[in-house]
């Protein structure tokens, strides 16, 4: 089997920032923001484990924002694939860190689907 880990460096910047409709005096990296880098590196991590015409669409996300990371910042998101279940449901651990600390971490669950949607 493939690694069971990968990790994604990028920087909190553009669409994954909010200043929280303005009562934050600068932009952090946003909730969905995090989540979606953390659902992206999961993804690219099933893509490895799965055979040709299969992908995987994420299903659940249970996750804590438990630090701020500033504009600018670089981060890195990390999934760990915990578990398969019947070679269709993906379960992995998921955190972004900026250098040592911990901005979330949680867990995530992808289904595998046919390329094509059929």
């Amino acid at each position: 089997m493939a690694d069971r880990v990968r990790e994604h460096e990028f920087t909190a910047e553009g669409q994954l920032l909010t200043d929280v409709g303005g009562t934050l005096p600068v932009k952090v990296l946003s909730t969905p923001g995090m989540i979606g880098m953390m659902e992206r590196t999961a993804a690219m991590l099933a893509l490895e484990h799965l055979p040709d015409g299969q992908a995987t669409v994420g299903f659940e996300v249970c996750v804590r924002h438990v630090s701020g990371a500033p504009e600018g910042a670089r981060c890195v998101a990390r999934a760990t694939l915990r578990e398969v279940v019947d070679e269709r449901k993906y379960r992995f651990d998921v955190e972004v860190v900026e250098g040592e600390r911990t901005i979330g971490v949680g867990t995530h669950e992808r289904r595998v689907v046919r390329r094509g949607g059929r």
